[in-house]
């Protein structure tokens, strides 16, 4: 397998994503809209998940497929950017069709950033604003690191932010990872700047550094954020044609890549989950083996976007941790 062109999720046809964030808040949104409806599955790993319609993406519902999918910053009140994105889509004549009506699928998932720093004392929820705008922004190429729902978050020691990364397979099958990393673990090995998702680069995509000399696995960590205070939340998506249960598998092994780039992962503290995504484009080429392709594909295309989330992430003035950046910068990063 290799990147894919662009080295994002949009390197799946037919799929486009839009940040939109407020610096002053520290937070954001971010929003991946097919060009038609898609298949969709979501598996919950994490302990403390806040999410929105996700129970109708179970294989056994009726509603198959789902207009868009919001990764948001804000706790609770972030699961209102969804709202934005339905709302827009129904204006633009979207939908699943009942006597009518259009009624916009858009599930959704949120990160905790409400105790980075940034000016929360609002009195409009900013959320459904954040949604609709993220959703007008949509296209093939969007930022990465401190950008739409990365925006706020953070990561034991280091800003966070937001990833993304793609392969195409041998058979021209495509596979990409969209990630908002707002871990309790760490994203690097130890006090090095190396990043635990190393064995998995591409391409030097996020520095190169191989892996670290000195890393022990057997480390115990210590929690630095609070009960509730921590979610990694992503996207894997295909142009394979796959049923919802299937999507939902390719889901589950998606988690692989969490818990090989993030130390430790999926802990009670956490809301980490995989919404994955099919478009239909493309047949499986083997109904026994392609599913297990897609699986690792989707696992190594998440760790990578892990990783980049946090190696581009911005530092800005008021910052309450370093970014990856300027952290280790002076170390020829």
């Amino acid at each position: 397998m290799r990147p894919g062109p662009r080295n994002l999720i949009t390197d799946v046809e037919g799929l486009f994503v839009g940040n939109a964030e407020d610096h002053r808040i520290r937070t954001g949104t971010t929003v991946l809209v097919g060009a038609r409806p898609f298949t969709a599955a979501v598996h919950v790993m994490g302990g403390a998940p806040g999410t929105r319609e996700t129970d109708l993406l179970a294989p056994d519902r009726l509603v198959q497929e789902v207009d868009a999918l919001v990764l948001s910053g804000g706790s609770a009140l972030g699961l209102d950017a969804a709202s934005g994105v339905a709302d827009a889509l129904r204006a633009a004549g979207r939908g699943f069709d009942v006597g009518g009506q259009k009624v916009p699928i858009v599930p959704g998932a949120i990160l905790f950033d409400l105790l980075n720093g940034g000016d929360k004392d609002w009195v409009t929820n900013p959320y459904r604003g954040l949604g609709a705008a993220a959703l007008a922004a949509a296209g093939s190429d969007f930022a990465l690191g401190t950008a739409g729902a990365g925006t706020g978050a953070t990561v034991q020691g280091l800003k966070g932010g937001l990833g993304s990364a793609s392969v195409v397979l041998s058979d021209g099958t495509r596979v990409g990872a969209l990630v908002a990393v707002n871990a309790l673990g760490a994203v690097t090995m130890g006090a090095g700047r190396e990043f635990w998702a190393a064995p998995w680069e591409m391409e030097g995509e996020f520095g190169g550094l191989g892996a670290s000399a000195g890393a022990d696995p057997g480390q115990e960590p210590t929690p630095d954020k609070g009960p509730g205070a921590s979610t990694t939340i992503a996207i894997v998506a295909t142009d394979a044609r796959l049923t919802q249960a299937e999507a939902q598998r390719l889901a589950v092994a998606a988690h692989d890549g969490m818990a090989r780039a993030i130390v430790p992962s999926h802990t009670p503290f956490d809301g980490d989950l995989v919404f994955a995504a099919a478009t239909g484009l493309r047949p499986l080429a083997d109904p026994v083996t392609g599913p297990f392709r897609l699986g690792h594909a989707a696992a190594v295309c998440l760790a990578r976007a892990i990783a980049r989330a946090v190696y581009l992430a911005e530092p800005r003035p008021g910052d309450l941790l370093p970014a990856w950046r300027a952290r280790f910068a002076t170390k020829g990063a």
